[in-house]
C-alpha cells in the first residue's frame, strides 16, 4: 500500500451563517457563527486518513489558540502531523465564511500557510507508489520542490490549483493529475465556462491543460469528467440534500488520492471520490464533515454492479 503525503495550508473556518448573502456595501443580520478545522491541505489530508490510508501533512501552523486547537484535531483524524511546524511570529492560517443556501463565500487570510517552504517539503521521505497532493494556499515555488522530489522518488503528483491563480508551465508539468472545478478550469484557460455547459465544452477547455496528464473537473452535483488521454470520462454526481459545500472539492481529492494509493482503477477512484464528496455535503463544516470509508462502502454497495473497469 502506497501513503498519501499532503502539502498545503491549515485553517481554522470561522463560519457565519446567514438566510442570503450581502451585496457589495450591505450589512445582513446572521443567524449563528461556528468555527471548523479547514485549509485545502488540512481538509484533504483528513480526508485521505478517515479513509484508512496512511496519511502525513506538511504544512505550519502558529503558535496561538487556533493552532493548538487545530494541531489536537488533526492527529484525533489519524493524520501524521511529524511535519508539521509550529510559527511563532505570525498567526495560524484564518479562512472567513459567509454561509447562505448551502453557497459560500470565503475570504483565506494565510497566515503561517505563507511560510511554508522548499526545505519543509524536502523533510519527508517519498516512495515509488505515494501520493503526493498539493494546492494553492501555500506558495507555489514550495509546491514545484515537492513535485520535484516526489517525481523523483517514484511518486503520482496530485495538483487542485485553488484558489485559482497562474501558474507556470514548469509547475504544470510536473503534475500527474490535475483535478479542478469550472471557475478554476475556466481561469488556467481564459475560457468563459458555466456551471450548465454540456461536458464536452469542459473536456474541450480540459484538453488545453492536458498535455500528457490526466486533468479531472468536478461538476459539483452532475459528477466529475475526466479527461485520459484524449479519452472522457464521465461519472455521473448523486441527487443528495446539500448542507453546506464548503471542502466538497477538497474531499474528492483526498478520497481520490487514498484511492490511488491503495492501486484502485483511475475509473473505481473517480465514483469512490464522487460519493465521499456526497456525504460530506450533507454536513456542516470542512474538515468534520469529511466520511469514513465505513460510510462510504455503505452508500457505493447498492452502485457496485457494473463498475470496476479501468478506462
Amino acid at each position: 500500500m502506497g501513503r498519501v503525503f499532503v502539502a498545503g495550508s491549515i485553517n481554522m473556518d470561522v463560519v457565519a451563517t446567514a438566510e442570503r448573502h450581502p451585496r457589495v456595501g450591505e450589512t445582513v443580520a446572521g443567524e449563528a457563527v461556528l468555527y471548523f478545522p479547514g485549509g485545502k491541505g488540512a481538509n484533504q489530508a483528513v480526508a485521505s486518513a478517515k479513509l484508512g490510508v496512511p496519511t502525513t501533512l506538511v504544512g505550519r501552523l502558529g503558535t496561538d489558540a487556533f493552532g493548538q486547537e487545530l494541531r489536537t484535531f488533526l492527529a484525533a483524524q489519524g493524520v501524521d502531523l511529524a511535519f508539521v511546524k509550529d510559527t511563532a511570529d505570525t498567526h495560524s492560517g484564518t479562512a472567513i465564511i459567509t454561509l447562505a443556501n448551502a453557497d459560500n463565500t470565503i475570504v483565506v487570510v494565510p497566515g503561517a500557510n505563507a511560510r511554508v517552504d522548499a526545505d519543509d517539503v524536502a523533510a519527508p521521505v517519498l516512495g515509488k507508489g505515494d501520493v503526493a497532493v498539493s494546492q494553492f494556499e501555500i506558495p507555489l515555488p514550495t509546491i514545484a520542490a515537492f513535485f520535484q522530489r516526489a517525481r523523483a522518488a517514484g511518486a503520482t503528483t496530485v495538483l487542485n490549483p485553488a484558489p485559482a491563480k497562474k501558474a507556470d508551465a514548469a509547475l504544470l508539468d510536473l503534475v500527474d493529475i490535475l483535478i479542478l472545478n469550472e471557475t478554476e478550469l475556466g481561469y488556467l484557460t481564459g475560457t468563459e465556462l458555466r456551471d450548465r455547459d454540456a461536458p464536452a465544452r469542459f473536456a474541450e477547455a480540459a484538453g488545453s491543460l492536458a498535455q500528457g496528464k490526466i486533468v479531472c473537473v468536478t461538476l459539483g452535483k452532475r459528477g466529475v469528467l475526466a479527461l485520459v488521454e484524449g479519452q472522457s470520462i464521465l461519472v455521473p454526481g448523486r441527487a443528495v440534500k446539500a448542507v453546506d459545500t464548503t471542502g466538497a472539492g477538497d474531499c474528492f481529492v483526498g478520497a481520490l488520492a487514498s484511492q490511488l494509493a491503495i492501486d484502485k482503477p483511475l475509473r473505481d477512484a473517480l465514483a469512490y471520490a464522487n460519493v465521499a464528496a456526497s456525504i460530506c455535503v450533507q454536513r456542516m463544516g470542512a474538515a468534520p464533515s469529511m466520511p469514513t470509508a465505513k460510510e462510504v462502502e455503505d452508500t457505493l454497495s447498492p452502485r457496485r454492479p457494473g463498475e470496476g473497469r479501468d478506462p
